[in-house]
């Protein structure tokens, strides 16, 4: 029987094989909705769902001052909400897997979209501090949970299809990325220079990923998502044994440490190299900007071999040249030094494919999800916090450039470990 047609595939199934094609799936049963216009359907939901999962934090980081201003938030409340969402990912991605099984991955999924349009458009008309922090955290929690559980809808649904599907999820989350950064002030402009409108406005897309996804769950014919105890505690791996998870989390952690320093930082830095404010702003657009079309190829090819690992070296040695370059010479060809920095944050994208490949069965996904990607926020925590201390205690860009530049070398070593063509059920059941 294929494992997508099995009711206790969100989370809770023993490791076998999974479906060579479509038509194993379809003819199982239960996952109708991947047939025909149900496929669509889901396909537009994973991509709306993806396009939400980063305007959360970066519409609030373009409009943090006048956000700062209007609520009377200190300074460390303001440096609070920095760490808040890597925390958060971190913390409720652990959650997914246990809310999976009970209810099923779409129902989950749904429920996140839901708690990210209500945040987001309930803290744009806040007063108060704190409620706007809870308001975040409830729309990050949305996030954490759809992290985790969008490539395990991925694997069970389109299993033979999960190169196109998750370059079709990463290429949807870049643009939400990019789109948010680039037009939430413009928008907050248009909109009467209100920074709780230019926040409020992103509740929009949230509110229709929502509509989609409730279709879904409505025509969707597996409502058996619920399994007998004795069966969960049969099937749940024992992830801690499996060296290629913990490579995986170290690759995706790595990974998020070098995305989250240059998004946060790259504009500075190439300011202080005599790059003008706004032609930084546009270099920082296109280091977000080559991720599209990247992330959309990049999965696809990555899935059709045995393993990635070439993938993870031609990245990770464009990440060292492009940081090296802006250490040594970030005034000279700065469009050179963007373009290598964006392609080695394709990282993300090639972590999300082997999260996909490195487990046979949509709940060994779950599981492999919620660990690497938990572990690889707990991981990438400090390293915005020690880029900005070491740039405060010497006024250079050199320590910090060359501390993302040498992080890069054990990323490429857990990567080649994590690319390797094996599932984790092999390493941690037997």
């Amino acid at each position: 029987m294929s494992t997508a047609a099995d009711p206790s595939a969100t989370g809770t199934e023993t490791p076998r094989p999974a479906p060579t094609s479509s038509a194993t799936v379809t003819a199982a049963g239960p996952p109708s909705v991947v047939r025909n216009g149900g496929a669509v359907l889901l396909a537009v939901g994973v991509a709306a769902a993806a396009v939400n999962l980063r305007p959360v934090v970066t519409s609030l980081g373009a409009l943090l001052d006048p956000v700062r201003e209007g609520l009377g938030m200190s300074a460390t409340v303001a440096g609070l909400l920095a760490a808040v969402p890597p925390l958060c990912f971190a913390l409720l991605g652990f959650a997914a897997p246990g809310l999976a099984r009970r209810l099923g991955p779409i129902t989950v999924v749904t429920a996140a979209m839901g708690a990210i349009a209500a945040g987001v458009l309930a803290r744009s008309f806040t007063g108060s501090t704190a409620v706007f922090l809870l308001l975040t955290a409830l729309a990050l929690a949305g996030v954490a949970l759809a992290n985790v559980l969008l490539p395990v809808v991925i694997k069970r649904y389109f299993p033979d299809r999960v190169g196109p599907m998750i370059g079709l999820y990463s290429m949807a989350l870049s643009v939400g990325t990019s789109l948010a950064a680039a037009t939430t002030v413009p928008l907050a402009h248009a909109l009467g220079g209100s920074w709780r409108l230019g926040l409020g406005v992103w509740a929009l897309p949230a509110v229709l990923a929502l509509a989609l996804w409730l279709v879904v769950l409505f025509v969707r014919r597996d409502k058996g998502t619920a399994v007998a105890p004795a069966a969960q505690a049969h099937t749940r791996l024992p992830i801690l044994r499996s060296g290629t998870a913990w490579a995986l989390g170290a690759f995706f952690g790595l990974q998020s440490t070098s995305a989250y320093s240059t998004m946060g930082f790259l504009p500075k830095i190439y300011h202080d190299a005599g790059v003008s404010e706004s032609a930084a702003g546009v270099l920082l657009a296109v280091v977000m900007a080559i991720s599209v079309p990247v992330s959309f190829v990049l999965p696809n090819l990555a899935a059709r071999g045995g393993d990635q690992r070439m993938y993870v070296v031609v990245l990770g040695l464009c990440g060292i040249a492009g940081y090296l370059g802006l250490m040594l010479a970030a005034g000279t060809v700065p469009w050179l030094w963007a373009i290598l920095v964006g392609l080695s944050m394709c990282a993300f994208p090639l972590a999300l494919t082997m999260l996909g490949l490195r487990a046979r069965t949509p709940g060994g996904v779950a599981q492999l999800s919620a660990f690497a990607q938990s572990l690889g926020y707990l991981i990438c925590i400090p390293g915005p916090i020690l880029m900005g201390a070491l740039y405060e205690n010497t006024g250079e860009w050199y320590l910090p450039l060359g501390l993302l530049a040498l992080l890069l070398v054990p990323q490429i070593l857990v990567g080649v470990r994590a690319a390797r063509a094996r599932h984790i059920e092999d390493e941690v059941v037997g």
